[in-house]
Protein backbone atom coordinates (compact mmCIF):
# COMPACT_ATOMS: atom_id res chain seq x y z
CA UNK A 1 0.00 0.00 0.00
CA UNK A 2 1.16 3.51 -0.85
CA UNK A 3 -0.20 6.74 0.58
CA UNK A 4 0.03 10.39 -0.42
CA UNK A 5 -1.20 13.76 0.86
CA UNK A 6 -3.12 16.07 -1.45
CA UNK A 7 -3.05 19.85 -1.10
CA UNK A 8 -6.46 21.12 -0.01
CA UNK A 9 -5.68 24.43 1.70
CA UNK A 10 -5.28 22.92 5.16
CA UNK A 11 -2.00 22.48 7.04
CA UNK A 12 -2.06 18.69 6.93
CA UNK A 13 -3.70 18.12 3.54
CA UNK A 14 -6.00 15.26 2.62
CA UNK A 15 -4.94 11.63 2.77
CA UNK A 16 -5.09 9.56 -0.44
CA UNK A 17 -4.28 6.01 -1.44
CA UNK A 18 -2.21 5.43 -4.58
CA UNK A 19 -2.98 3.03 -7.42
CA UNK A 20 -0.38 0.28 -7.86
CA UNK A 21 0.92 1.86 -11.10
CA UNK A 22 1.17 5.29 -9.43
CA UNK A 23 -1.08 6.98 -12.00
CA UNK A 24 -4.12 7.79 -9.85
CA UNK A 25 -5.03 8.71 -6.29
CA UNK A 26 -8.23 8.07 -4.35
CA UNK A 27 -9.46 10.27 -1.52
CA UNK A 28 -9.09 8.38 1.77
CA UNK A 29 -10.41 11.09 4.08
CA UNK A 30 -13.42 8.93 4.96
CA UNK A 31 -10.94 6.59 6.66
CA UNK A 32 -8.59 9.23 8.09
CA UNK A 33 -8.49 12.96 7.37
CA UNK A 34 -4.68 13.06 7.27
CA UNK A 35 -1.76 10.67 7.38
CA UNK A 36 -1.11 11.65 10.99
CA UNK A 37 -4.69 10.71 11.86
CA UNK A 38 -4.17 7.32 10.20
CA UNK A 39 -0.90 6.76 12.07
CA UNK A 40 -2.60 7.57 15.37
CA UNK A 41 -5.14 4.77 14.73
CA UNK A 42 -3.02 2.54 12.51
CA UNK A 43 -4.37 -0.83 13.62
CA UNK A 44 -7.88 0.12 12.54
CA UNK A 45 -7.05 2.54 9.72
CA UNK A 46 -4.49 0.46 7.81
CA UNK A 47 -6.86 -2.40 6.84
CA UNK A 48 -9.48 0.09 5.60
CA UNK A 49 -6.86 1.98 3.60
CA UNK A 50 -5.66 -1.29 2.04
CA UNK A 51 -9.21 -2.13 1.06
CA UNK A 52 -9.65 1.27 -0.59
CA UNK A 53 -6.34 0.85 -2.44
CA UNK A 54 -7.53 -2.53 -3.74
CA UNK A 55 -10.77 -0.94 -4.93
CA UNK A 56 -8.73 1.69 -6.78
CA UNK A 57 -6.59 -1.00 -8.41
CA UNK A 58 -9.67 -2.98 -9.51
CA UNK A 59 -11.46 0.03 -10.96
CA UNK A 60 -14.20 0.12 -8.33
CA UNK A 61 -13.02 3.63 -7.43
CA UNK A 62 -12.01 6.01 -10.22
CA UNK A 63 -9.70 8.33 -8.35
CA UNK A 64 -7.95 11.38 -9.79
CA UNK A 65 -4.81 11.63 -11.94
CA UNK A 66 -1.48 11.84 -10.12
CA UNK A 67 -0.10 15.40 -10.28
CA UNK A 68 3.12 15.90 -8.26
CA UNK A 69 2.66 19.65 -7.74
CA UNK A 70 -0.70 19.03 -6.08
CA UNK A 71 0.95 16.96 -3.34
CA UNK A 72 2.39 17.94 -0.01
CA UNK A 73 4.95 15.79 1.78
CA UNK A 74 3.22 12.60 3.02
CA UNK A 75 3.53 14.20 6.47
CA UNK A 76 3.52 17.98 5.84
CA UNK A 77 4.51 18.47 9.47
CA UNK A 78 5.73 15.78 11.81
CA UNK A 79 6.06 15.40 15.55
CA UNK A 80 9.76 14.70 15.12
CA UNK A 81 12.29 14.50 12.27
CA UNK A 82 15.31 12.54 13.49
CA UNK A 83 18.07 12.00 10.94
CA UNK A 84 20.83 9.46 11.29
CA UNK A 85 24.07 8.98 9.39
CA UNK A 86 24.12 5.26 8.74
CA UNK A 87 26.44 5.27 5.70
CA UNK A 88 29.94 5.48 7.12
CA UNK A 89 31.58 6.28 3.78
CA UNK A 90 29.61 9.53 3.76
CA UNK A 91 30.60 10.38 7.32
CA UNK A 92 34.28 9.82 6.59
CA UNK A 93 34.29 11.85 3.36
CA UNK A 94 32.29 14.80 4.68
CA UNK A 95 34.24 14.99 7.93
CA UNK A 96 37.45 14.96 5.92
CA UNK A 97 36.10 17.74 3.72
CA UNK A 98 35.78 20.07 6.70
CA UNK A 99 38.99 18.91 8.37
CA UNK A 100 37.31 16.97 11.17
CA UNK A 101 38.02 13.43 12.34
CA UNK A 102 35.17 10.89 12.62
CA UNK A 103 34.31 10.02 16.22
CA UNK A 104 36.12 6.96 17.63
CA UNK A 105 32.74 5.25 18.14
CA UNK A 106 31.76 5.69 14.47
CA UNK A 107 31.15 1.98 13.86
CA UNK A 108 29.40 1.24 17.17
CA UNK A 109 27.34 4.31 18.09
CA UNK A 110 25.07 5.92 15.44
CA UNK A 111 25.24 9.61 14.67
CA UNK A 112 21.85 11.37 14.78
CA UNK A 113 20.56 14.91 14.90
CA UNK A 114 17.07 16.35 15.32
CA UNK A 115 15.95 18.56 12.43
CA UNK A 116 13.08 20.95 11.96
CA UNK A 117 9.78 19.12 11.46
CA UNK A 118 7.16 21.88 11.56
CA UNK A 119 7.54 22.76 7.86
CA UNK A 120 8.37 19.88 5.49
CA UNK A 121 8.49 20.36 1.72
CA UNK A 122 6.50 18.48 -0.89
CA UNK A 123 8.12 16.52 -3.73
CA UNK A 124 7.87 19.35 -6.27
CA UNK A 125 8.32 22.34 -3.94
CA UNK A 126 11.08 24.80 -4.76
CA UNK A 127 14.21 25.02 -2.63
CA UNK A 128 14.70 28.68 -1.61
CA UNK A 129 18.31 29.86 -1.42
CA UNK A 130 18.84 33.22 0.25
CA UNK A 131 22.60 33.40 -0.36
CA UNK A 132 24.62 31.21 -2.78
CA UNK A 133 27.56 31.66 -0.41
CA UNK A 134 25.81 29.38 2.08
CA UNK A 135 26.80 26.34 0.00
CA UNK A 136 23.48 24.63 -0.74
CA UNK A 137 23.79 20.85 -1.06
CA UNK A 138 21.30 18.06 -1.74
CA UNK A 139 21.23 14.80 0.24
CA UNK A 140 19.36 11.73 -1.01
CA UNK A 141 18.03 9.59 1.83
CA UNK A 142 15.63 6.78 2.70
CA UNK A 143 13.29 7.39 5.63
CA UNK A 144 11.03 5.41 7.94
CA UNK A 145 7.78 6.77 9.35
CA UNK A 146 7.21 5.26 12.77
CA UNK A 147 4.37 4.29 15.01
CA UNK A 148 4.55 4.73 18.77
CA UNK A 149 7.85 3.39 20.14
CA UNK A 150 8.46 2.78 23.84
CA UNK A 151 11.63 3.94 25.53
CA UNK A 152 14.12 1.10 25.71
CA UNK A 153 12.80 -0.81 22.68
CA UNK A 154 15.59 -2.99 21.26
CA UNK A 155 16.43 -3.41 17.59
CA UNK A 156 15.14 -6.99 17.63
CA UNK A 157 11.75 -5.72 18.82
CA UNK A 158 11.47 -2.73 16.49
CA UNK A 159 10.47 -4.12 13.07
CA UNK A 160 6.72 -3.65 13.57
CA UNK A 161 7.26 -0.01 14.56
CA UNK A 162 8.22 0.92 10.98
CA UNK A 163 4.82 1.70 9.45
CA UNK A 164 5.93 3.39 6.22
CA UNK A 165 9.01 4.15 4.12
CA UNK A 166 9.74 7.12 1.84
CA UNK A 167 12.58 9.19 0.35
CA UNK A 168 13.95 12.58 1.37
CA UNK A 169 16.11 15.40 0.08
CA UNK A 170 17.68 16.55 3.33
CA UNK A 171 19.29 19.75 2.08
CA UNK A 172 22.27 21.22 3.90
CA UNK A 173 23.92 24.63 3.81
CA UNK A 174 27.48 23.30 3.94
CA UNK A 175 29.28 26.58 4.49
CA UNK A 176 27.23 27.30 7.61
CA UNK A 177 27.98 23.91 9.20
CA UNK A 178 31.53 24.54 10.54
CA UNK A 179 30.60 27.74 12.36
CA UNK A 180 27.55 26.17 13.96
CA UNK A 181 29.36 23.03 15.09
CA UNK A 182 32.22 25.11 16.46
CA UNK A 183 29.77 26.47 19.03
CA UNK A 184 29.33 22.93 20.35
CA UNK A 185 25.55 23.02 20.13
CA UNK A 186 24.69 21.35 16.82
CA UNK A 187 22.97 22.18 13.53
CA UNK A 188 20.24 24.77 13.12
CA UNK A 189 20.61 27.41 10.40
CA UNK A 190 22.59 24.97 8.26
CA UNK A 191 19.62 22.57 8.04
CA UNK A 192 16.64 24.19 6.27
CA UNK A 193 13.38 22.41 5.42
CA UNK A 194 13.63 18.82 4.17
CA UNK A 195 11.60 17.61 1.17
CA UNK A 196 9.93 14.21 0.90
CA UNK A 197 8.83 11.88 -1.89
CA UNK A 198 5.25 11.89 -3.24
CA UNK A 199 4.42 8.47 -1.81
CA UNK A 200 5.02 6.69 1.49
CA UNK A 201 4.89 2.90 1.16
CA UNK A 202 4.25 0.15 3.68
CA UNK A 203 7.32 -2.12 4.01
CA UNK A 204 5.52 -5.08 2.40
CA UNK A 205 5.14 -2.98 -0.76
CA UNK A 206 8.89 -3.46 -1.29
CA UNK A 207 8.74 -7.26 -1.07
CA UNK A 208 12.12 -8.87 -0.51
CA UNK A 209 13.86 -5.51 -0.99
CA UNK A 210 12.89 -4.69 2.62
CA UNK A 211 14.91 -6.93 4.90
CA UNK A 212 17.07 -6.60 8.01
CA UNK A 213 15.71 -3.08 8.50
CA UNK A 214 17.20 -1.88 5.20
CA UNK A 215 15.97 -1.08 1.69
CA UNK A 216 17.88 -3.10 -0.91
CA UNK A 217 17.11 -0.97 -3.96
CA UNK A 218 19.09 1.57 -5.97
CA UNK A 219 18.68 5.29 -5.32
CA UNK A 220 19.05 7.45 -8.42
CA UNK A 221 19.99 11.10 -8.01
CA UNK A 222 20.05 13.54 -10.93
CA UNK A 223 21.23 17.13 -11.15
CA UNK A 224 19.99 19.15 -14.13
CA UNK A 225 19.08 15.93 -15.91
CA UNK A 226 22.49 14.29 -15.49
CA UNK A 227 22.97 11.26 -13.24
CA UNK A 228 24.87 12.29 -10.13
CA UNK A 229 24.54 8.93 -8.41
CA UNK A 230 23.07 5.47 -8.90
CA UNK A 231 23.63 4.02 -5.47
CA UNK A 232 22.90 0.77 -3.68
CA UNK A 233 20.91 1.74 -0.58
CA UNK A 234 21.04 -1.59 1.26
CA UNK A 235 24.49 -3.19 1.53
CA UNK A 236 26.46 -0.25 2.99
CA UNK A 237 23.85 0.96 5.45
CA UNK A 238 26.01 0.17 8.48
CA UNK A 239 23.25 0.85 11.01
CA UNK A 240 19.82 -0.42 9.95
CA UNK A 241 16.63 1.51 10.65
CA UNK A 242 16.07 -0.88 13.54
CA UNK A 243 19.51 -0.05 14.97
CA UNK A 244 18.86 3.66 14.58
CA UNK A 245 15.45 3.32 16.19
CA UNK A 246 16.85 1.46 19.19
CA UNK A 247 19.53 4.13 19.57
CA UNK A 248 17.12 7.08 19.61
CA UNK A 249 14.70 5.48 22.12
CA UNK A 250 17.40 4.65 24.64
CA UNK A 251 16.32 7.58 26.83
CA UNK A 252 12.94 8.65 25.42
CA UNK A 253 9.81 7.34 23.74
CA UNK A 254 8.70 8.35 20.25
CA UNK A 255 5.17 9.09 19.12
CA UNK A 256 3.45 7.92 15.95
CA UNK A 257 4.33 10.27 13.12
CA UNK A 258 8.05 10.49 13.90
CA UNK A 259 10.23 10.37 10.77
CA UNK A 260 13.61 8.62 11.02
CA UNK A 261 16.18 9.23 8.27
CA UNK A 262 18.98 6.96 7.08
CA UNK A 263 21.38 9.78 6.37
CA UNK A 264 22.93 10.37 2.96
CA UNK A 265 23.09 7.18 0.90
CA UNK A 266 26.73 6.55 0.03
CA UNK A 267 28.84 3.80 -1.58
CA UNK A 268 32.59 3.27 -1.38
CA UNK A 269 32.63 2.36 -5.09
CA UNK A 270 33.18 5.74 -6.71
CA UNK A 271 31.73 4.55 -10.02
CA UNK A 272 28.30 4.55 -8.35
CA UNK A 273 28.47 8.33 -7.99
CA UNK A 274 27.16 10.32 -5.04
CA UNK A 275 23.91 11.58 -3.56
CA UNK A 276 25.41 14.80 -2.23
CA UNK A 277 27.83 17.36 -3.68
CA UNK A 278 30.06 17.46 -0.59
CA UNK A 279 31.22 13.90 -1.35
CA UNK A 280 31.97 14.70 -4.98
CA UNK A 281 33.91 17.78 -3.93
CA UNK A 282 35.95 15.74 -1.43
CA UNK A 283 36.78 13.13 -4.07
CA UNK A 284 37.90 15.95 -6.38
CA UNK A 285 40.19 17.26 -3.65
CA UNK A 286 41.70 13.80 -3.23
CA UNK A 287 42.07 13.05 -6.95
CA UNK A 288 42.83 16.36 -8.68
CA UNK A 289 46.32 17.72 -9.22
CA UNK A 290 45.47 21.08 -7.65
CA UNK A 291 43.77 19.45 -4.62
CA UNK A 292 40.74 21.72 -5.07
CA UNK A 293 37.02 20.98 -5.49
CA UNK A 294 35.65 21.81 -8.93
CA UNK A 295 31.94 21.03 -8.52
CA UNK A 296 29.99 24.07 -7.32
CA UNK A 297 27.22 23.87 -4.78
CA UNK A 298 23.64 24.38 -5.96
CA UNK A 299 22.56 27.69 -7.43
CA UNK A 300 19.20 29.17 -8.50
CA UNK A 301 17.93 27.36 -11.58
CA UNK A 302 19.42 23.98 -10.67
CA UNK A 303 17.00 21.04 -10.61
CA UNK A 304 17.44 18.08 -8.23
CA UNK A 305 15.69 14.73 -8.81
CA UNK A 306 15.69 11.74 -6.44
CA UNK A 307 13.95 8.44 -7.19
CA UNK A 308 14.06 4.73 -6.36
CA UNK A 309 12.81 1.97 -8.67
CA UNK A 310 12.08 -1.68 -8.01
CA UNK A 311 13.31 -4.49 -10.31
CA UNK A 312 10.24 -4.07 -12.54
CA UNK A 313 11.11 -0.41 -13.10
CA UNK A 314 8.27 0.96 -10.97
CA UNK A 315 9.04 4.18 -9.12
CA UNK A 316 8.32 2.94 -5.60
CA UNK A 317 8.02 6.30 -3.84
CA UNK A 318 7.56 8.58 -6.84
CA UNK A 319 10.09 11.25 -7.77
CA UNK A 320 11.33 14.22 -5.78
CA UNK A 321 11.92 16.99 -8.34
CA UNK A 322 12.87 20.39 -6.95
CA UNK A 323 14.17 23.61 -8.44
CA UNK A 324 16.51 25.94 -6.55
CA UNK A 325 15.10 29.49 -6.52
CA UNK A 326 15.79 32.87 -5.00
CA UNK A 327 13.37 33.50 -2.10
Amino acid sequence: MRLATLRDGSRDGRLCVVRSDGSRLADASAVARSLQSALDEWDSAAPRLRSLAQDLDRGRVEGAPFAPRELLAPLPRAYEWVDGSAYLNHVRLVRRARGAEPPPTLETDPLVYQGGSGVLLGPADDIPLGDPGWGLDLEGEVCAILGDVRQGTRAAEAADRVFLLCLANDVTLRNLVPGELAKGFGFFQSKPATAFSPFAATPDELGSAWRDGRVFLRLEVRLNGEVLGDLEAGPEMHFSFLDLLAHVVRTRSLTAGTILGSGTVSNEDRTRGVSCLAERRMVEILDSLDRQPHTPFLAPGDVVEIEMRDPSGRSVFGKISQKVVKP
